[in-house]
């Protein structure tokens, strides 16, 4: 149910689940903090098998979600966790008032992280605000929808097709056109990009599509282009 990533970071797949129409695989990551707690990203479905996984890493004391989007599952794993401090990112506490957030993400990591993650905002999208990480131990950069590299075998069809003229499709994966027609104040995201490449990420964790275990700086680069 989660694999090993790299030095202290785990992943888990979970459904697929549709968005405005369109199939979106799911992907969460799990990284044990130096404090021996479990800090968890996107989560997914909650299952029982993954419920104990995650605990095994350690306690479950922190859950962020990297943009308003990515809110899905978050009510089943508060439930399951209650004392787990959930970090919202720009504008997801104004939208889910009935999920008991902590604090809005910034540029600054919380001190419960801090000294295992690094962070950077993606301003300048009237729409959609997204949150960066970087996994120190592992030097994995964790994006979410900024990113897509989705499986070419699964695009079939007509959404398939729509899908890969949006640019998503295979390792030259990128953002969503209608995204980033978004971001009109551009000069904020490029510098959450140029922060991100200063990371040096050697590997590359997203949530739709494909991962990458070298190169993350190029792919991200490539794929942030536009900005």
């Amino acid at each position: 149910m989660l694999s090993e990533f790299g030095p202290s970071l785990y992943v888990s797949d979970g459904p697929t689940v549709s968005f405005l129409g369109f199939p979106y695989p799911t992907r969460m990551a799990v990284a044990r903090l130096a404090d021996g707690s479990a800090w968890v990203w996107s989560p997914v479905a909650l299952t029982s098998e993954l419920a104990l996984a995650v605990e095994a890493i350690g306690p479950v004391r922190t859950i962020v979600s990297p943009n308003k989007i990515h809110h899905l599952f978050l009510p089943e794993w508060t439930e399951r966790w209650p004392d787990a401090r959930v970090h919202a990112p720009p504008g997801l506490a104004r939208r889910k008032p009935e999920v008991r957030f902590v604090s809005e993400l910034g540029d600054e990591p919380d001190p419960a992280w801090s000294s295992d993650l690094d962070q950077a905002v993606f301003r300048g999208s009237f729409a959609l605000e997204e949150v960066a990480f970087f996994h120190r131990p592992s030097r994995t950069a964790i994006l979410c929808d900024l990113v897509q590299r989705l499986d070419p075998a699964g695009m079939k069809g007509f959404k398939g097709l729509v899908m890969r003229l949006d640019g998503l499709v295979g390792e030259h994966g990128s953002t969503p056109r209608e995204w980033r027609a978004t971001f009109l104040r551009r000069r904020q995201a490029r510098a959450a990009r140029e922060r991100v490449l200063a990371w040096q990420p050697e590997r590359l964790l997203i949530a739709h599509g494909a991962c990458a275990q070298e190169g993350a700086g190029a792919i991200v680069a490539r794929a942030l282009a536009w900005m």
